[in-house]
């Protein structure tokens, strides 16, 4: 009689497909906290240019300097592309205004109050997603939902409501639009770019970006 067991491919170890894991490991701390710092640094430079074209825009058309807040919604998108794992855009994007913060920020902590809500609203666009996809349109999606919370949060502590109706429709169109192109198409341009130099093979995006 023979001894020979068939091993079936659903319990092959060779056939058995890779298990994802949401646990965050010391290079996904490392990574976060590396781009905490670098898009802090990057809010502090929209402080300045950001808020110049924010007046410009404002004394055009009140409500369309909306169009400059992409630069301080991008966190969020990074955070979420390159690391990929549950609560990582939210930290990235809200210990970079810390950092922002600590550069001398004008808005104070608000500055904080403003990471929190932007981080919160990508970070539920890739948990939508199962923190699975990380393609161009789910980076549109979360810069604009970051734009959209950021106008959410101008309602209640800028006082934008008393604004009026054209004011607030204008401004929320133009965050979004904002997210969608700043945050989102530059976010995710720039992380397909460093996924390609290979640096991101440890990340799901550049696993991904080996497959193409």
């Amino acid at each position: 009689m023979s001894t020979t067991q068939t091993v079936s491919p659903q319990t092959s170890p060779q056939l058995a497909p890779a298990r994802r894991t949401y646990r965050w490991r010391v290079v996904d701390i490392i990574v976060m906290a590396v781009l905490a710092v670098l898009t802090g640094a990057i809010f502090a430079g929209w402080n300045i240019g950001g808020v110049a074209w924010m007046t410009v825009m404002e004394s055009l058309t009140p409500g369309l300097g909306g169009l400059a807040l992409g630069g301080w919604l991008i966190g969020g998108v990074l955070g979420g592309l390159i690391i990929g794992k549950p609560g990582a855009a939210l930290l990235v994007e809200l210990l970079a205004a810390f950092t922002e913060v600590i550069f001398g920020a004008q808005w104070g902590w608000g500055a904080v109050t403003a990471g929190l809500a932007q981080g919160l609203a990508a970070e539920l666009i890739f948990l939508a997603t199962g923190y699975r996809k990380f393609t161009l349109p789910v980076a549109f999606i979360a810069g604009g939902a970051a734009g959209f919370a950021n106008w959410v949060l101008g309602l209640i502590t800028s006082g934008n409501l008393a604004k009026g109706l054209e004011y607030n429709v204008i401004f929320v169109s133009s965050a979004i639009l904002s997210g969608v192109v700043i945050a989102g198409l530059v976010g995710w341009l720039f992380s397909r770019g460093l996924a390609s130099t290979g640096a991101l093979r440890q990340f799901p995006l550049g696993r991904l970006q080996k497959r193409v």
